[in-house]
């Protein structure tokens, strides 16, 4: 394909942090997380605008002027098109002869279960237990494995975890997930394009109450706010958006309203 001399993203990968900020901002899909740094997945996708520019918090994004492919509208639009397609119902294994059994959507509300557990384990104390309780009343949780329309996503007050929210924060099924509906995903490993289209859907299809995103302090996992919000614009939804940080060491950071 023949260059022309056009405006086009540029990545300065010492700068990058691979947080996936700029992925969510790009409304071409232009640019993926590759080996924890942003890579231009194509130039025919990148319009040169400079969206993602503004959401890089360490400034590795640039737009300069150079020899490149140009722009193509329909190569766009049919890879946004696919990535849809991927995150879409029929792309989910469900429980059926073909398909894998422990996908299958459940949901359960006869109360959450009972599991008796250790509280310490510390010589010093005491050993006793008591009765802690499951507040999840659904399955599968997995962002990728969810069907949109699933009976548990109807007028609920939604929870969207990084996946490694519920390891550090101790009292996640008290704090967060009591009554709500649950959905998991890790920003910097997987695919956030996807993301925004499964949670289009999600959100398109239920009258969702409220959104919570709790993620980790660590940058790498902005990427799942992005994602809820872009959703969110995409489906002409009108709830905001609570963004909830929790600490590598197990803490509440605090909450942010988009």
């Amino acid at each position: 394909m023949a260059k022309v001399l056009r405006d086009i993203i540029i990545i300065d990968e010492d700068l990058c942090d691979g947080c996936g900020d700029c992925i969510t901002s790009c409304a071409e899909g232009a640019l993926e997380i590759v080996d924890g740094k942003a890579r231009l997945r194509g130039e025919v996708l990148c319009d040169g605008a400079g969206a993602c520019i503004g959401h890089c918090p360490t400034g590795a994004l640039t737009v300069e002027k150079r020899e490149s492919e140009e722009y193509d509208e329909a190569v766009v639009q049919a890879e946004l098109k696919a990535a849809a397609a991927k995150a879409s119902p029929a792309a989910i294994p469900m429980a059926a002869p073909s398909g894998c059994p422990g996908s299958a959507a459940r949901q359960w509300n006869d109360g959450p279960q009972q599991i008796q557990c250790e509280v310490s384990r510390d010589p010093a104390f005491k050993a006793s237990t008591e009765k802690r309780r499951s507040e999840l009343r659904q399955w599968p949780v997995q962002l990728t494995l969810v069907p949109p329309n699933a009976p548990y996503f109807k007028n609920a007050n939604l929870v969207i975890a990084a996946d490694c929210v519920p390891f550090a924060y101790p009292e996640f099924h008290n704090d967060f997930l009591k009554g709500k509906a649950l959905v998991v995903g890790c920003p910097k490993l997987d695919d956030l394009q996807s993301y925004v289209a499964k949670l289009t859907e999600v959100f398109g299809a239920n009258d969702i109450k409220s959104v919570e995103v709790l993620l980790m302090e660590v940058p790498c996992c902005g990427g799942i706010v992005q994602a809820a919000r872009m959703a969110r614009d995409q489906a002409g939804a009108s709830f905001s958006v609570r963004a909830t940080v929790i600490g590598v060491q197990g803490t509440n950071l605090g909450s942010q309203e988009f």
